[in-house]
Order: C-alpha cells, then structure tokens, then sequence
C-alpha cells in the first residue's frame, strides 16, 4: 500500500491521478484514499494547530505545519502568539499571511474593504442590518460564496477567519472537512454523490444583495472537481429558504443534512484572539452568542475569501520536505 502522505496529496497533483478518487467509475482508487484519509483524519482541534510567532512572516517550519494540516483536513487552526492590538496592523498582517499561502485572488465582495478583508461583527443599522453574517444569530452548515458559483474556476476555493474580539458566551463554530462529506455520502449511496455533482444540482433565486442592486439567479453543483488540479470543492448551504434542489438532488440534499448533524468528525471550536483558521472553504456553522454591546464592541471576526486554493501557488516548502 502507498505511504499515507502520498495517498492524502494525490488530489492535489495535476489530472493524472487526482480526477480518479473522486470519479464514480474508479472504486478502487477512492477505496484506496478513503481508507487513507479516514485513518490520518484529526480528532480533536489541538491536531491541527499551529502557533505563528509573526502572522505576517511565517517561518519555514510554520508553513510546514499550516500545509501539512491542510493536507490532512483541508484546514489548519492557527494561534497568533504575538496578537495586534492595533486593527489596521492586524489587518496587514493577515493579508500578508494569506497571500504567503497563495491565497493571492481575494474576492471582491460587497461587504469587503479595499484590503479584501471582510469585518464580521453585529451591525446595528445601515445595509448590512439584518442580514445573518452580521447578526449574533446562530448559521447552519455552509461553505462560503456558495451564491456566487461562477464555474470550478471561478468560486471561492478557500477562505480565512481570523478573531479580533471573541463573544463572551458563544460563538463557537463548527469545522468539518468537505472530502469528509463526500466520503459519508458515497458511502452510503454513489446515486447522492453523482446527484449533487449535477450542474444544476442547487440553485440560489435572484434577489436583491444588501447593497440595492440586483443578484440574479445561482446555479450549479454542490461537489466540484477542479479541472486543473482534481482536487474536490463544496458548494453548499443547509438553509431551508430560498434555495431550490433540483428533482434528482432533493434525496441527496436530505441525505446530506442529516449526515452532517450526526457527524463524529466534525470539530468545534471557539477561537479567542488572535486565533483563526485557512481552510479550502470547508463546511462549518456558527451558534449563536451574546451581543455583548457594553463590552468593547462585542464579537469581531475578520474574514479573506479567496479563488485560490491554500498552498496552490504560494512557493512554500512540501509539508514533507526538510527544513
């Protein structure tokens, strides 16, 4: 049997071998990798963190860690030893440190600043009241931008949270690694899988966004094999409200729901400041948590949405080369 490092970094090869673990028509292959990936998987956050001296300049050895987490659950858990105070600081170093993983496309969304860097925090007033994100309201299972799909190439491969001020009661989020998802659900039925890799497998309705213009309709696959690289990305919300399931993909959708409420793997967490997580866009939730309005502003988060996958193009070592 191949070494597990090899099996884990398959899909992160070029075509050649990666397209085939996550392809219906090679059981072998998968089998291979799943038995693979289930016996190196984390059980516990503490697995995948790593402690960055400078969240700006990594060290060899950090970046080491950060992929080889990665590599392992398509997330790493960081802690900033060296937490800024100040926000416009933090705010340079994380950028900095994302794009030192290749995350170098950051999205340009609505809410974002001209650093890319979302601030996730309750909103009192003003356009982005009401909507969720910015609510200390409780979010289901979900992967990021999944109402922007605009093809493999273009939807939103990874993303990063990083905390600046935590809840004093709740917030917690949960973690679990899409490859995961796609394992319980092969596994119990192949028809699922293929139903939601169907290019119309979940649509989000045209709408109006926060800002007054117009969203048109969203639609396209919920499990999505990178055409450059095979390596497997996740479209996906567990909202009930305005999401449509197309006919073949209302069995799976359901199948999907309850396998995710039940899953063993899945991690929580609650980061304080100064921690964050990069992930490839993994599937994670958030609980509800305390306004906290008298208490130095309450729970902030910033958030990088990235087209790049982690480590795709950063120029960092192998997780298993030598110092």
């Amino acid at each position: 049997m191949a070494p597990v490092n090899e099996l884990l970094t398959a899909q992160m090869s070029p075509l050649a071998g990666a397209a085939t673990i996550f392809s219906l028509g090679n059981e072998h292959a998968y089998r291979r990798w799943r038995d693979a990936k289930l016996a190196a998987y984390p059980r516990a956050p503490n697995a995948l963190t790593v402690e960055v001296e400078d969240l700006a300049a990594p060290t060899r050895a950090e970046t080491r860690a950060v992929l080889a987490a990665c590599r392992r659950a398509n997330l790493c858990l960081y802690r900033a030893r060296a937490h800024r105070g100040d926000a416009r600081a933090t705010r340079r170093a994380l950028g900095a440190f994302a794009r030192h993983f290749g995350l170098t496309r950051f999205e340009a969304q609505r809410s974002a600043a001209a650093d890319g860097i979302v601030a996730l925090e309750i909103a009192a007033q003003g356009g982005r009241h009401g909507y969720i994100p910015y609510t200390n309201r409780p979010i289901g299972w979900h992967t990021d931008g999944y109402y922007n799909y605009a093809g493999p190439r273009q939807m939103i491969r990874a993303m990063l949270l990083h905390c600046v001020r935590s809840a004093s009661l709740g917030g917690d989020n949960g973690l679990i690694d899409h490859e995961i998802a796609y394992i319980r659900l092969r596994d119990e039925n192949p028809d699922y899988v293929a139903a939601l890799m169907h290019p119309q497998a979940m649509s989000v309705p045209a709408s109006e966004a926060a800002d007054g213009k117009p969203r048109a309709e969203n639609t396209g696959p919920v499990f999505v094999v990178d055409p450059d690289t095979g390596a497997l990305g996740m479209r996906y919300t567990a909202r009930k409200r305005n999401i449509g399931w197309h006919a073949d993909a209302v069995a799976a959708a359901a199948a999907l729901e309850r396998l995710l409420a039940d899953e063993a793997l899945a991690l929580r967490v609650k980061l304080a400041p100064g921690d964050g997580v990069i992930c490839n866009n993994v599937l994670h939730d958030r609980i509800g948590f305390e306004a906290d309005s008298d208490r130095g502003g309450g729970r902030l988060i910033y958030r990088v949405r990235s087209y790049d996958r982690v480590g795709d193009a950063c120029g960092a070592p192998r997780a298993d080369e030598g110092a």
